[in-house]
Formats: C-alpha cells, sequence, structure tokens
C-alpha cells in the first residue's frame, strides 16, 4: 500500500429536484450540500445521493463523482464570485488528488470504502444551470479540470476528514489529464490514442471513443 498525503475535504449528497431553466421544468441532482458523521458508501450511490437522469448519469461506473479542493480558488476568480465545497455537483471534495497525479485504475482507499478511478467528467446543459451561466459547461472543458468518477469496489463508510490512500497504481499510468487532452486534441499522438483504446480500466465507451480516432 503507499501512502499519499491526500484527504477528505468534505463528503456531499443531494437528491433530485426540479427547477426552472429557459422557461422550461428539469430535473436535476447536481444541487448537493455537505454533511457530517459516517455516511455509508454503496455500489451505486452514498446514502442520500441520487442521479435525476441515469441515461448519462451514475451507474457502477460513475457512482461517486470526486472534485479536486485545488480547483476552486482558480474558479473563484474566474466567476468573481465565493464557491462552497459542491459547487460542481461532487459527491467527494478532495485535497492532494488532481487529475494530474491520478491513473485510470488507481485504486483509493477511504474510510472502509475502496474506489477506483474510472474516468474524468464530461458535464452536460445542467452545469450551465446550476451556475445560471450559459458557458458554464464550455469554461469548464477548457479548463481541464474535469475532477474524477469512482467506482466503488468494496462498500463501506466515509467521513469527512478521512485520510485518502492509493493502495495501488494502475500499471499503464495513464494519468485523468491525459485522457482530458486527449478528448479535447483535434490532433492527438497516436500511440497515446492506441495505448488508451486498449486501456482496461476505461469504461468501454470511452475506449470504443478512442480507438474509432486511431488511424
Amino acid at each position: 500500500m503507499t501512502s499519499y498525503a491526500a484527504s477528505l475535504l468534505s463528503v456531499n449528497v443531494g437528491l433530485p429536484r426540479r427547477v426552472t431553466a429557459g422557461g422550461h421544468i428539469v430535473e436535476t441532482a447536481i444541487f448537493k450540500e455537505p454533511v457530517s458523521g459516517s455516511v455509508r458508501v454503496a455500489r451505486l450511490n452514498l446514502d442520500g445521493d441520487r442521479q435525476a437522469d441515469l441515461t448519462v448519469h451514475g451507474g457502477a461506473e460513475k457512482a461517486v463523482y470526486a472534485y479536486p479542493s485545488e480547483h476552486y480558488p482558480y474558479w473563484r476568480e474566474q466567476l468573481g464570485t465565493e464557491l462552497s465545497w459542491a459547487a460542481f455537483g461532487e459527491n467527494l471534495t478532495t485535497a492532494g488528488l488532481t487529475e494530474a497525479n491520478l491513473h485510470i485504475g488507481d485504486v483509493l482507499q477511504i474510510g472502509s470504502a475502496e474506489f477506483v478511478v474510472t474516468q474524468p467528467r464530461t458535464p452536460c446543459y445542467k452545469l450551465n444551470i446550476r451556475f445560471d451561466r450559459p458557458d458554464m459547461v464550455k469554461r469548464f472543458h477548457r479548463s481541464g479540470k474535469s475532477g474524477f468518477y469512482l467506482a466503488v469496489t468494496r462498500e463501506g463508510h466515509i467521513t469527512a476528514g478521512d485520510e485518502i490512500v492509493i493502495a495501488s497504481r494502475d500499471a499503464a499510468a495513464i494519468s485523468v489529464a491525459q485522457i482530458v487532452q486527449l478528448f479535447e486534441e483535434r490532433h492527438p499522438d497516436p500511440e497515446l490514442l492506441r495505448r488508451v483504446s486498449e486501456l482496461a480500466a476505461l469504461p468501454e465507451n470511452w475506449r470504443d471513443y478512442f480507438a474509432g480516432r486511431v488511424h
């Protein structure tokens, strides 16, 4: 087991709610709030948390969404507003982990639960609703500050303040940041594209997308 100077700053949950956006009623669970005490982690959800549209959110490979606290100063400056933990709809606000230092397939231990890093986030229009900004999804993509999804490999309990330990590193050593960059680049590195398309820890839909871009 590899010790790592990382910690869980906040555990955030929320249930779907209906909001009005652009004259339409939209159901979303992006509005989450920090909770105190021990929170149970199940295979598909944290206790008290749900996703509104399971066709694009949730599922085993996107059970939990984590966002680095290190990105908050950037967004506070960019948006000119104060932001509290959970502003991006994340379940876990972390310290010490970023897209650059985490690999797809890395195994994390938090409390008595275990997770595996599966993919970056590519947000839908509901991020625009959350910030009441029509350009927020574009800003988010351009920033490269995607956060990362986790699959639950061992159910358990987590608490804000818990240490986060990287229990094992994926042998391919392809970072979340590399996936984000590859997704955005018009002329990606062919060798990296091939490696990512064969990355077993990456969900099938991502592998298929990158395989389709291999020439």
